[in-house]
C-alpha cells in the first residue's frame, strides 16, 4: 500500500531529512586519506544524536553501521571498518535519520582528494540521472517515468544502471511502497500523486550492472571489479510538482 503524507507527516520527514543534509555535509569534510570509515560512522552517529533524532540504520534489519560506507566497486551497504581511505578513491555514503517516528535518507559519492577523469564522470552522470529522475515527478505521472530518465541518461553515457536494487517510498518505515526502479518504461507504473515522499537512488555502474554480495553479507559490489556511484535524495509530491526535502 502506498501511504499519502499529511502535514504532519511531512514536516517530522522533512526535519529528519535536513539532519542527513547536514550530516553528508559535515562528514564530506572529514574525508580526507587515512581516516577510516569506522572515523566517519562514529562521527555521524554524535552528529545525528546532537540534531535530536536517531540514526535511521544502526540496527535496521541488523545493520551494524550508522553510515552504508561503500569503496570504489562497492555499490551500496558497506559496513563500516578500520578501513582506511586512500587518496584518489571513490566512496559513496548512505545515511538515515529518524525524527519523531519518521525517517530522512540520503546518499552522495565523494572522492577521496584528487580523482581520475573517469571517477568524476561517473559521479557526474550518476549524479545528473538522480536530478533527471526527479524532475520527471509530479502528480498524475508516473514511477516508470522517474527509472526512463535515469536509465536514458546513464546509458547515453555508456554506464549501466544496476536493476537489483531500487528507491522506495519512505515515512514511518524506511521502505515503503512504491518500489522504484532506476530503469523503465514512460507512462508505467504506479501513478505518483500530492503527498507522496520517494527515495530516488541512481546507482550507476562503469560496467556490467550484475552485482554481488561479499562474505560481510552486507556490502554489495560490482561482479566484474569496475566501479560504482550512488546518489539519492528524499523528495515530496505537491501539488505543483515536485520538493527536494534533502537539499
Amino acid at each position: 500500500m502506498i501511504f499519502l503524507k499529511n502535514k504532519d507527516e511531512i514536516k517530522n520527514i522533512d526535519y529528519a531529512c535536513k539532519i542527513v543534509r547536514d550530516t553528508l555535509f559535515y562528514i564530506e569534510e572529514q574525508i580526507v586519506s587515512g581516516i577510516t570509515t569506522l572515523d566517519l560512522d562514529r562521527m555521524a552517529e554524535d552528529f545525528i544524536i546532537s540534531k535530536g533524532a536517531i540514526p535511521g540504520f544502526k540496527g535496521l534489519y541488523g545493520f551494524p553501521g550508522t553510515l552504508c560506507v561503500s569503496i570504489e566497486d562497492e555499490v551500496v551497504h558497506g559496513v563500516p571498518s578500520n578501513r582506511m581511505l586512500q587518496e584518489g578513491e571513490i566512496i559513496s555514503v548512505d545515511v538515515g535519520s529518524i525524527y519523531d517516528e519518521y525517517y530522512g535518507d540520503h546518499a552522495k559519492t565523494f572522492g577521496v582528494g584528487k580523482i581520475d577523469n573517469n571517477k568524476q564522470k561517473l559521479m557526474d552522470i550518476t549524479k545528473e540521472s538522480l536530478m533527471l529522475g526527479i524532475d520527471e515527478v509530479a502528480p498524475n505521472k508516473h514511477i516508470g517515468d522517474i527509472g526512463f530518465a535515469v536509465q536514458s541518461h546513464a546509458e547515453k553515457n555508456n554506464f549501466s544502471v544496476v536493476k537489483d536494487l531500487v528507491g522506495h517510498g519512505i515515512g514511518k518505515n524506511l521502505h515503503e511502497e512504491p518500489q522504484i526502479p532506476n530503469y523503465g518504461n514512460m507512462h508505467t507504473g504506479p501513478e505518483m500523486k500530492e503527498g507522496m515522499c520517494l527515495a530516488i537512488e541512481p546507482m550507476l555502474n562503469e560496467g556490467s550492472d550484475k552485482i554481488i554480495t561479499k562474505e560481510d553479507g552486507w556490502t554489495i559490489c560490482t561482479l566484474d571489479g569496475k566501479l560504482s556511484a550512488h546518489f539519492e535524495h528524499t523528495v515530496l509530491v505537491t501539488k505543483e510538482g515536485v520538493k527536494i526535502l534533502t537539499i
